[in-house]
């Protein structure tokens, strides 16, 4: 059973960290990058990944940082670690955060891009999504880096 345990805080932590790792490299690169181009490769670009995202590896680390973290918390409950499980409950609440927001924020206005009609001017599109999304963006690569963070540290409490 230890060894599980030890398993189940390194699984949440592998996967929120590339998730964390995925989204701050959006954060630094691809937005930053898209900024720069005209509206109609913009919205064809941000279509485009929102389908691409949507593959196997990303939904494993994405679902993954939850699912791991939950069983990380239950199997660590009774055993007389709270550093672990204080650690452990700030990053899975960090990583609701992110999901939350996700949810809440960043999905609807993909949504509303993937269905827009460009038949209309793009750049109406654009405007009433980049900077919205960006910001979503923001508050959720934060909540998942943190979450990293704590689960760092829920990894360093086991090991004392």
């Amino acid at each position: 059973m230890e060894t599980f345990r030890r398993l189940s805080l390194i699984a949440a932590t592998v996967t929120t960290g590339l998730t964390a790792g995925l989204l701050f490299g959006f954060a630094c690169s691809v937005m930053p990058a898209l900024a720069g181009v005209d509206d109609a490769t913009f919205v064809t670009v941000m279509r485009r990944i929102n389908v691409a995202i949507l593959n196997p590896a990303f939904l494993l680390c994405f679902v993954g940082g939850l699912v791991f973290g939950a069983v990380a918390i239950a199997v660590h409950v009774g055993t007389g670690r709270t550093g672990v499980l204080i650690w452990s409950g700030c990053a899975l609440a960090l990583y609701l955060v992110a999901l939350a927001v996700t949810a809440a924020g960043n999905v609807p206005l993909n949504d509303a891009l993937a269905g827009a009609d460009v038949s209309q001017p793009v750049s109406a599109l654009r405007e009433g999504f980049e900077a919205r999304w960006v910001g979503w963006h923001l508050v959720r690569t934060v909540a998942a880096a943190g979450s990293l963070v704590a689960w760092a540290g829920a990894l360093t409490a086991r090991l004392g």
